[in-house]
């Protein structure tokens, strides 16, 4: 990776970093003390009915936050979505909100750069998954993102200082989130309609997932080194 070592690009990138700060603690004001039913989906059903045709397009605005800003774990919010909208349009407008959160944290990454990236995501993530991202190709990619747990939000930081184009990174993004957000969107579905069993099945299984992903991040990044360079495509 390149790093931005110029005096211009250096004041840009502090500007960048100074907006995002300045946009996360707005944000963070504002769902404490306005929206901080977002995981009481009730609640939350109650106040998106206020926007009638408009509440999916909050809903999504919504779910593209969480992946840029917002300290909320992307299947929280898909959970909701279930609940609310049913599993095909949950599924529809969660995936839709994170694509357009990560295509907006890929490209904030693009035109700023390193010095911008180094102020939103934690050191410890940028030591460990710095080199994977620059090196790995689309199967690796797609092999970590499918995982849930792992800090996919992180990793779209980081694939934008890459030579990444952009509708490639969206590609493997969008297929390889689907099957978690799949399962946690039909789990919502389920908790509507009252089969609570099925539901907390779900939930068990992608939180077991997210878990195991989450305390193997680094063995999960080894593994993908390790074989990606031996497939055949």
């Amino acid at each position: 990776m390149k790093l931005f070592s110029s005096r211009a690009d250096r004041r840009r990138g502090i500007a960048a970093a100074v907006g995002v700060a300045v946009l996360a603690v707005g944000l963070y004001v504002l769902v404490s003390r306005y929206a901080g039913f977002i995981t009481d989906t009730q609640a939350l059903r109650t106040w998106l009915d206020q926007f009638g045709i408009f509440a999916p397009i909050v809903f999504i605005g919504l779910q593209a936050l969480q992946v840029i800003v917002a300290p909320i774990p992307g299947q929280v919010v898909a959970l909701v979505a279930g609940y609310l909208f049913g599993p095909l349009a949950g599924t529809v407008y969660s995936l839709t909100g994170v694509l357009i959160g990560s295509a907006v944290a890929f490209s904030l990454s693009k035109r700023f750069g390193r010095s911008f990236v180094e102020r939103v995501i934690h050191e410890d993530v940028i030591e460990r998954f710095d080199d994977f991202v620059d090196t790995v190709g689309v199967p690796g990619l797609f092999a970590f993102v499918i995982i849930p747990g792992l800090p996919d939000d992180a990793i779209c930081f980081l694939s934008g200082l890459t030579k990444w184009s952009l509708p490639t990174f969206m590609a493997v993004i969008a297929v390889g989130r689907l099957p978690a957000y799949v399962l946690t969107v039909y789990a919502g579905g389920e908790l509507a309609s009252g089969r609570f069993l099925s539901a907390m099945a779900l939930v068990a299984l992608v939180v077991a997932a997210s878990a195991v992903g989450y305390y193997k991040q680094d063995a999960v990044r080894d593994l993908v080194e390790r074989f990606e360079p031996r497939l055949p495509f």
